[in-house]
């Protein structure tokens, strides 16, 4: 029995997106910008998939940037931002300290290149308070971005009223929703956002597509310069048997959105209360109440947490310890760290995401085989053995 619980990760493609793509790559060969039959084809596909991507957010058509991922979407946001304010008095980027590395990393990067960044902290829930924004932004700041929904915890910001405090003194806002699209409704109006970065692997598109949602009015130096694509916001031909299948998908989870939602809610609920009713100093990261239906971030008390993963692997159950894109690393979770929990904590802390092929006896399944599994590594560390 193989048993996957990464989604934040990545998801499996569609079946429907997966053959969508398939007679892409075949039938829909011309280029997007060619005039004549062929190439009108493939735009109208992209057109198409267009349509459907804003509607997953509730965005118009035209306002819509297809990039390589969430990666370059983020990037485009924030450098573009940069770039148009580079020569005014607007010299401050603002983020949370549980950002996913494509945000912190170019900020990184624009500090160095002169730009004053603040990093904003978050509770213990993994929550940006309002007041922190409120006490760093000022007249001076070009943009603010906190994402949507943490990818190691799930816990959602408060996105609406983050903006507003932004937008009240003059700043653009960016939210990174890679997480939350196609998890949980929502409304680039509602939001209030002026920028939005999302990701078709997470919702079972394809890797190597996504999109930014550019509000209509808001300033952006493109970050890839070449050709008129995309209306002169990002250079190069577009990757249309990828976007069709970020489309496909895009519709497809906006249909499922108001069932499976609340069915992997209490899928996550079901594995998290037999966690910690069985196994013994567990505990929950993050806020259990304002957080995507799909994932929880549990920490078991004296067992290493690469360790148990691998023992979940050899039982057929993948998880994560965190960020797929900080796999490799040996340092403790940035975001459980900015959260105030110890290293013991951070170190021994899982996560657990969910999708549509999970079912009820594969969370009991789960459940059933974790309290061996942390006894035995409890046993084995000395540490353990003393508690």
């Amino acid at each position: 029995m193989r048993i996957y619980l990464d989604h934040n990760a990545t998801t499996p493609v569609d079946p429907a997106a997966a053959e969508a793509m398939s007679h892409a790559l075949t039938g829909l060969f011309g280029n997007p910008s060619s005039v004549h039959y062929f190439g009108q084809q493939a735009k109208a596909a992209l057109d198409e998939a267009r349509t459907a991507v804003a509607a997953l957010i509730g965005g118009e058509p035209s306002e819509i940037v297809f990039t390589s991922g969430g990666t370059e979407a983020d990037n485009f946001a924030i450098r573009g931002v940069a770039e148009t304010l580079e020569a005014t008095a607007r010299r401050q980027l603002i983020t949370s300290a549980i950002e996913h590395e494509a945000v912190l990393n170019t900020l990184k990067a624009l500090a160095r290149r002169g730009w004053r960044t603040t990093i904003l902290p978050v509770d213990a829930t993994g929550i940006v308070s309002a007041d922190a924004l409120r006490n760093a932004v000022t007249d001076e700041t070009a943009l603010v971005s906190i994402m949507h929904a943490n990818n190691e915890i799930g816990t959602i910001q408060p996105v609406a009223e983050l903006a507003e405090i932004a937008h009240s003194r003059g700043a653009l806002f960016h939210t990174d929703a890679v997480q939350t699209a196609g998890k949980i409704p929502m409304n680039v109006r509602a939001l209030g956002v002026d920028l939005l970065a999302l990701s078709a692997h997470k919702f079972y598109g394809p890797k190597g597509v996504g999109a930014l949602w550019i509000r209509r009015g808001a300033r952006l130096v493109p970050v890839l310069t070449g050709g008129r694509h995309e209306r002169n916001r990002r250079a190069g031909t577009e990757n249309t048997a990828g976007i069709v299948g970020m489309g496909v998908a895009a519709r497809h989870a906006l249909a499922t959105m108001p069932s499976e939602g609340p069915r992997l809610a209490a899928l996550r609920d079901r594995l998290e209360n037999k966690i910690l009713g069985a196994v013994q100093r567990t505990e929950v990261n993050g806020a259990r109440d304002a957080r995507v239906p799909n994932t929880t971030n549990i920490s078991f008390e004296r067992v290493e947490a690469e360790s148990l993963l691998i023992a979940l692997d050899l039982e057929g159950v993948a998880v994560s310890t965190g960020s797929a894109c900080s796999s490799g690393t040996l340092e403790p979770s940035h975001v459980l760290r900015a959260m105030g929990l110890s290293p013991g904590r951070t170190q021994s802390s899982i996560r657990f995401s969910l999708g549509s092929a999970n079912m009820e006896e594969q969370i009991d399944y789960v459940a059933s085989i974790l309290p061996n599994i942390v006894s035995k590594l409890r046993s084995l560390s000395p540490a353990g053995a003393r508690t």
